[in-house]
């Protein structure tokens, strides 16, 4: 039996995505100096003006973490899963094929920018996964803080970092013993790092695939 995610028409919907992705570009982040960019990166107040610099920005997983969380969606047999940070919809098409295959679910994403909701939700549409997934246009602070389901089974972190511990928080109390959360590019997230590999908060957690940190929720 063929996975969703190595199916022809997927397969090839992903690969003309992470191509174009490839070729985009941002001038105005560009143009902004480095410790501009590094101070509006670490800002918890300044995050949405950082982000709309990258409006033009796929900011995709790599193609080997998107089937790292195909294969964590599929291997947990998850029905339940929140992103934060959708951008044009890669990591959620990975993700959604991991839910299809399970059997069905529902996928909650978050993505500030309007033309990347639009954007993605059409890569849904195309592939077909668009029935398993609400993308919720806003601040996550505010769109993840509400009607979450009863029980998430995993997390991805993959927007601005600087809030990675705030939207965890926010989800946090939904996850399930045994569920998932993986943060891309956590580095650039310490205070994340440091409450999410503290044994006292409830997790195990470890670097995984050079920029990816995954935790498994103990209790």
């Amino acid at each position: 039996m063929t996975a969703t995610l190595t199916s022809p028409a997927l397969a090839t919907l992903l690969d003309r995505l992470f191509k174009q992705a490839e070729k985009a570009s941002s001038p105005a982040l560009a143009s902004m100096p480095r410790a501009e960019r590094e101070r509006l990166m670490s800002s918890k107040t300044e995050y949405l003006d950082f982000y709309g610099y990258l409006k033009d920005l796929w900011l995709p997983v790599s193609r080997e973490t998107g089937v790292l969380l195909y294969m964590l969606a599929r291997s947990t047999q998850a029905q339940n899963i929140v992103e934060f940070g959708t951008s044009f919809g890669i990591s959620t098409l990975h993700l959604a094929a991991a839910l299809r295959d399970n059997g069905g679910g529902r996928l909650i994403g978050s993505e500030f920018e309007p033309a990347k909701v639009l954007q993605a939700n059409a890569h849904l549409k195309e592939a077909g996964l668009d029935d398993l997934v609400e993308i919720r246009e806003g601040d996550a602070l505010q769109t993840l803080a509400r009607d979450l389901p009863e029980t998430v089974d995993l997390l991805l972190l993959d927007g601005a970092k600087s809030i990675y511990i705030d939207v965890l928080a926010k989800v946090e109390s939904h996850l399930r013993p045994g569920a998932l959360v993986i943060a891309d590019n956590a580095d650039f997230s310490p205070d994340y790092l440091d409450y999410i590999r503290s044994p006292k908060n409830g997790y195990l957690s470890v670097p995984f695939a050079g920029d990816v940190e995954l935790s498994i929720r103990l209790r």
